[in-house]
């Protein structure tokens, strides 16, 4: 499950043995009105047909296939460059939850990139465009105010304890998750599951199987 907004296309570098594991890509739904999260997650529950299946989500992902394990069977869990619980959320982001700030957060511009990149000034600035425009796939503004407001007000109180935490000591976004029972990868970024695809290709396949 790829991260909020993102396409499953951010998973393009991870390759595992197929002759052990099949992978399957999960995409946002647009949630239906006011939806919690414990809905949302059975609804994408319905997508998985597959039995002794391995659950990975990043980011935002990672915090929505918490919710999904625990409705559904399932043999792995991983979590990446996500949080264990509300604590771990940074104070910006518990903020907003206070002052109620994501009510009003101008997400429609979130889904003018065509105009972003127009403007934009900069080889850095045109880079962070075309890699938004690659892996960026949900620009709906009811699901952008949606996806926002489930990871601030998002209640889980303590680690999942089922759950394989892997996590960059480098990750700007939610930089308090290396602490506690995890993996943590050095250098790695919030997007590590791109640009640290190595590491995953190599190891999850022996995590998976109980041999690391």
């Amino acid at each position: 499950m790829p991260g909020m907004a993102a396409s499953p296309v951010i998973f393009e570098y991870i390759k595992l043995p197929e002759d052990q594991f099949e992978i399957h890509w999960l995409e946002w739904k647009i949630p239906q009105k006011e939806e919690s999260l414990e809905s949302y997650a059975k609804r994408m529950i319905t997508d998985i047909v597959h039995e002794n299946v391995v659950l990975l989500g990043v980011s935002f992902g990672g915090i929505l296939v918490q919710e999904m394990s625990k409705y559904m069977k399932f043999r792995k869990l991983f979590v990446v460059s996500s949080v264990k619980s509300h604590y771990e959320l940074p104070k910006r982001i518990k903020l907003l939850k206070y002052t109620k700030a994501y009510k009003i957060l101008p997400t429609r511009l979130a889904s003018n990139v065509e105009l972003l990149s127009r403007y934009s000034l900069g080889n850095s600035i045109n880079k962070r465009v075309e890699l938004y425009k690659k892996y960026m796939s949900v620009n709906d503004k009811d699901y952008l105010d949606w996806a926002i407001q489930q990871i601030v007000c998002w209640d889980q109180e303590s680690p999942n304890e089922d759950a394989i935490y892997i996590h960059g000591d480098k990750d700007g976004v939610f930089p308090h998750s290396c602490v506690g029972d995890c993996i943590v990868i050095k250098g790695g970024t919030h997007i590590m599951i791109i640009n640290k695809y190595k590491w995953f290709n190599e190891n999850l396949p022996k995590l998976i199987l109980g041999e690391a």
